[in-house]
């Protein structure tokens, strides 16, 4: 899935897809916000493609294909897909007389998965494939293994919410920034909102949790079933420095507090109609974005009530954050507070997760602490966070 960056125009025509009705038919074509988009019903090759891949069965198996006459070897690679294939290493493809290669695999349980195709050694998208993912570091394909029905991260007929890109320019960074900002369905402009500020990764746009984590339609379908509290989801930009400067640590956090304090926050409060107290505002976000919430916003508990650390946390808290953890009142400061992680990556973020987890046990501060999920780093364990924990707990 990409967005052209163009005009907000672009945007706008995106979103108002939202409420088109569903086909029952699939097809690689996506014309639809389709939930079962590689399913490939009308075997029709993509556009500007010579091959369909990849291919999604009802029985939740996958072919993948790749016209590479000259190509010596190719691989399937990619650690979300890869775990969920139980698989330690790349997996080979087979080459036909035709050079065609195929590789069939199966069955992977409903998701999207990331993967790349390895050919002799680089890393590529699928050439064939439509959804590609769109951040800051090299391209990468989606893979879309759809169950019976629409997952609780598509598009549903139900009433949907609207996002808007905003351009800003940050005195702070000294740039033109980005924003998207989620506005539930029946916005109204004379009621006030609470506001989520969900921040991504190392490699996120701000664009990240709308294409790759489905926070609009995620919101959309809790909000229809009754299970959240409608609200604005502010999607800034936490990428403050170059992710590989070898001061990145020490430099981002003190930027990124200053970007929130100074053009962030104040941006949201300006343009939308937001509860502008601690007690309506939230920040998570994942991986580095999870950092951020702690690092940042444990030392901004003059602007936040709630936090979500995904995927993240810290091996000394209390160093990282004295002033919050020595805080005599930060029980009653804190309204809710989620460290959350996939079952899959405890030997990748588990030890400063659970260290962030005992810190705020020994400190008395109530918070929820969730493995759960079968991914490890990557958006299904995201996605699934938000869906299951933060949203349904915020505001409350």
């Amino acid at each position: 899935m990409h967005i052209p960056m163009n005009p907000l125009k672009n945007y706008l025509l995106i979103y108002s897809l939202l409420a088109a009705p569903m086909l029952s038919m699939a097809q690689q074509a996506n014309v639809n916000l389709d939930w079962a988009p590689q399913k490939n019903t009308e075997q029709l090759v993509p556009y500007g493609g010579n091959v369909i891949s990849p291919e999604v069965k009802d029985d939740h198996t996958v072919t993948f294909r790749l016209k590479a006459p000259d190509a010596q070897k190719v691989e399937l690679t990619g650690g979300p897909i890869l775990l969920a294939l139980k698989s330690k290493a790349n997996i080979p493809f087979t080459k036909d007389g035709e050079g065609l290669w195929t590789l069939t695999v199966g069955p992977v349980a409903p998701n999207i998965y990331v993967y790349r195709l390895l050919i002799d050694g680089v890393a590529v998208a699928d050439p064939n494939n439509t959804l590609t993912g769109t951040s800051n570091q090299p391209g990468y394909s989606n893979l879309v293994v759809h169950g019976s029905g629409p997952a609780y991260y598509d598009a549903r007929n139900v009433p949907h919410g609207s996002i808007t890109r905003h351009i800003y320019h940050s005195n702070v960074l000294n740039g033109e920034r980005e924003m998207f900002v989620y506005t539930p369905p029946g916005y109204d402009p004379k009621k006030k909102y609470p506001v989520l500020y969900l921040l991504g990764g190392s490699g996120e746009l701000a664009s990240g949790w709308m294409l790759d984590g489905r926070a609009n339609l995620i919101a959309d379908n809790l909000l229809a079933e009754g299970k959240i509290v409608p609200m604005i989801i502010a999607m800034p930009n936490n990428q403050v420095i170059h992710r590989n400067d070898p001061k990145h640590l020490e430099k981002t956090y003190k930027l990124f507090e200053e970007e929130l304090r100074k053009q962030i926050v104040p941006f949201v409060d300006t343009h939308y109609s937001t509860v502008k107290d601690r007690k309506g505002r939230a920040i998570s976000g994942l991986s580095m974005g999870g950092r951020h919430t702690q690092t940042v916003g444990f030392n901004a508990i003059d602007l936040f009530s709630s936090f979500g650390i995904l995927s993240a946390g810290d091996l000394e808290p209390a160093q990282l954050n004295p002033a919050f953890f020595n805080d005599p009142k930060i029980k009653d400061k804190v309204d809710y507070l989620l460290v959350g992680l996939g079952s899959g990556e405890l030997d990748f973020v588990g030890k400063r997760s659970a260290a962030t987890h005992a810190a705020l046990d020994k400190a008395g501060i109530k918070h929820d602490y969730f493995i759960g999920g079968e991914g490890a780093h990557d958006w299904g364990t995201w996605r699934l966070l938000l869906h299951d924990k933060l949203l349904p707990n915020l505001f409350k």
